[in-house]
């Protein structure tokens, strides 16, 4: 039993199925911050007052860097869905809306490929 009316049917208006999908990413990735959140607080704070150099050593273990790239990712996602549902709800211009998503898809892809770049660099002590 549908719950749309018949004009909506007939014009093809409603739920695009992807709503609850969206909602679970976006719950996941908040639950997924909150460790690796706690995380970075804790294992970067003592960092932030040292030299580069020894900043760089400690961040060019495998582990904080797993970790610290699995954040940045999670972070970059999570923000991804956020402003996609504002694009959506807020902008009703429809090559606007289109244009605006694109382009928050590309500035995360490239972020994230950045970070990926970097952490690699590091790693590899180049």
């Amino acid at each position: 039993m549908s719950l749309r009316t018949p004009l909506a049917r007939v014009r093809g208006l409603g739920s695009a199925k992807d709503g609850t999908g969206h909602w679970l990413a976006q719950r996941i990735s908040a639950v997924l911050l909150v460790p690796l959140s706690i995380w970075f607080l804790v294992c970067f704070w003592p960092v932030l007052g040292q030299e580069y150099a020894d900043a760089r050593v400690y961040l060019a273990q495998p582990m904080h860097a797993f970790l610290l790239l699995a954040f940045v990712l999670t972070l970059i996602y999570h923000a991804l869905l956020g402003v996609q549902v504002v694009i959506e709800d807020y902008i009703h211009t429809r090559w606007l809306e289109v244009s605006l998503q694109v382009a928050i898809k590309l500035i995360a892809f490239l972020a994230a490929l950045a970070t990926a770049f970097a952490l690699i660099r590091i790693v590899l002590g180049a």
